[in-house]
C-alpha cells in the first residue's frame, strides 16, 4: 500500500498512464465548456467590466484564503481596498492573494506559465521571498486528527526535476482538452508541493491563469475557490485518491463539475449586477437628475466602496462637485456615507449584497 508518511519521490510525471478522456469526462467537458462560454458572453454584456475585474478576484481571494483558515469578510476586504490600508493580518493576507493574481494575469500576457512565475506568485501571496524547498521534513496533516495524510517529494534537485517535467507538460501541444490538462496540472503542482507555504493558494491562481492562457476566459472572473471551499473534504479526499490509487477520473470529474457550476453561479451574479445597474440608473435619473451620468454610474459599480477621489480621477468633476454628486446619491438611498478616521467612503450596499450573496447553485459535497 502507498505510505503517506514517506516522501513521494516516485511521483510520476504527467501525463498519467491509462485513458484520461473517458466518456464521462468528455461529457462533463462539453458541459463545462458550454457554461464557460455563457459566462464569457454574460461578461461582455456589461458596459464596463471593471466591476468584474475588481470584485470577483477579491471574492476569490477571500475564499481561497479561507481554505487555508485565513478568515475575513468581503466587506472588510472591499473597505480596506478603498482606504488602501488595513491593520488586520487576515485582510492583508487576502489582499496579497488578489495582488498575486493580478501579477500572474499581467505576466502571462508576455511570458509563459512557468516555475519561476509560480515562485513570484507565491512570494507575493506569502509576503516573503519564496524559494523551492531545500530542507526535508515537510508533511501534510489532517486538520481533525493531526495524522500525516501526505508527504511530498523531498530534495531540491528532485523538486526541480519534477517541476521541469510539470512545466513541459503545461506547454505540450497534444490535443488533450485544456480543462482536463488544468485538472492534471493542478494535482501535480499540489503533489510536488514545491514551497514551504502558499502552495494551495498558488495552485488555485494557476487554475485561473490556465483558463486565461487557453482563451477560455477573457478576465479572471471564475470564482472557483468558493466551490473548493464548499466541498473542501471532497477536494482533499480526491487529491489523495489520485496519489494512493491513481484515481484520475473522479478527480477530473470533480474539477470539471466545479468549473461548470461556478460558471453558472458567476453568470447569475453578473446578470444580477446588470439588472441592478439598470434600476439604479433609472432611479438616479428620476430622483437626482443632476447626478445622472454614465461615468458616475460606472464609478459606483466599479467596486462597492468609492471615494471622492475616484470621481475626480474618472474626470467627472473636480473635488467639490464630486462630493456634491456622491452626497446626492446618499440622499436618495443609493449610497451610504461612512467616516473612517479622516476619510469618507461611500458604500454601494446593494452592489455589495449582490457580490457576497452565497451561490444559488448548490454544490455537491
Amino acid at each position: 500500500m502507498f505510505d503517506m508518511a514517506q516522501p513521494y519521490n516516485a511521483l510520476p510525471d504527467l501525463p498519467p498512464a491509462g485513458p484520461l478522456e473517458t466518456p464521462r469526462v468528455l461529457k462533463q467537458c462539453v458541459a463545462a465548456h458550454r457554461a464557460l462560454g455563457r459566462l464569457r458572453a454574460a461578461a461582455m454584456t456589461l458596459p464596463d467590466q471593471s466591476i468584474l475585474i475588481n470584485a470577483i478576484p477579491m471574492l476569490e481571494a477571500q475564499a481561497s484564503s479561507q481554505i487555508e483558515n485565513i478568515v475575513t469578510t468581503a466587506d472588510a476586504l472591499f473597505r480596506a481596498d478603498a482606504l488602501d490600508r488595513t491593520d488586520d493580518p487576515p485582510v492583508k493576507e487576502a489582499l496579497r492573494y488578489r495582488t498575486a493574481l493580478r501579477h500572474g494575469v499581467d505576466a502571462i500576457s508576455t511570458r509563459p506559465i512557468s516555475t519561476n512565475l509560480m515562485i513570484e506568485v507565491c512570494s507575493i501571496i506569502t509576503g516573503i521571498d519564496t524559494h523551492i524547498r531545500s530542507t526535508p521534513g515537510t508533511t501534510l496533516r489532517g486538520g481533525r486528527t493531526g495524522e500525516v495524510v501526505y508527504t511530498p517529494p523531498t530534495g531540491e534537485q528532485v523538486l526541480r526535476e519534477k517541476l521541469a517535467a510539470w512545466e513541459r507538460f503545461a506547454h505540450d501541444d497534444s490535443d488533450l482538452d485544456p480543462l482536463v490538462r488544468m485538472a492534471l496540472l493542478h494535482y501535480q503542482f499540489e503533489a510536488i508541493h514545491p514551497f514551504h507555504d502558499g502552495n494551495g493558494r498558488t495552485g488555485r491562481i494557476l487554475n485561473l491563469l490556465l483558463l486565461l492562457r487557453d482563451d477560455l476566459l477573457d478576465t479572471p472572473i471564475l470564482y472557483l475557490s468558493d466551490y473548493i471551499l464548499s466541498t473542501r473534504d471532497a477536494y482533499y479526499r480526491l487529491l489523495r485518491a489520485v496519489t494512493a490509487e491513481a484515481a484520475w477520473e473522479p478527480w477530473v470529474l470533480y474539477l470539471l463539475e466545479g468549473i461548470r457550476m461556478t460558471a453558472i453561479s458567476t453568470t447569475t451574479r453578473i446578470e444580477a449586477i446588470r439588472a441592478l445597474m439598470v434600476t439604479t440608473a433609472d432611479r438616479i435619473r428620476r430622483e437626482a437628475p443632476a447626478s445622472s451620468s454614465p461615468l458616475l454610474l460606472d464609478v459606483i459599480f466599479s467596486k462597492p466602496y468609492c471615494r471622492i477621489g475616484d470621481v475626480v480621477d474618472a474626470g467627472i468633476a473636480k473635488r467639490q462637485r464630486a462630493s456634491v454628486h456622491l452626497k446626492a446619491l446618499v440622499d436618495i438611498g443609493v449610497l451610504e456615507e461612512h467616516a473612517v478616521n479622516r476619510d469618507r467612503i461611500f458604500l454601494h450596499r446593494q452592489l455589495l449584497d449582490v457580490l457576497r450573496e452565497r451561490n444559488q447553485v448548490p454544490y455537491a459535497k
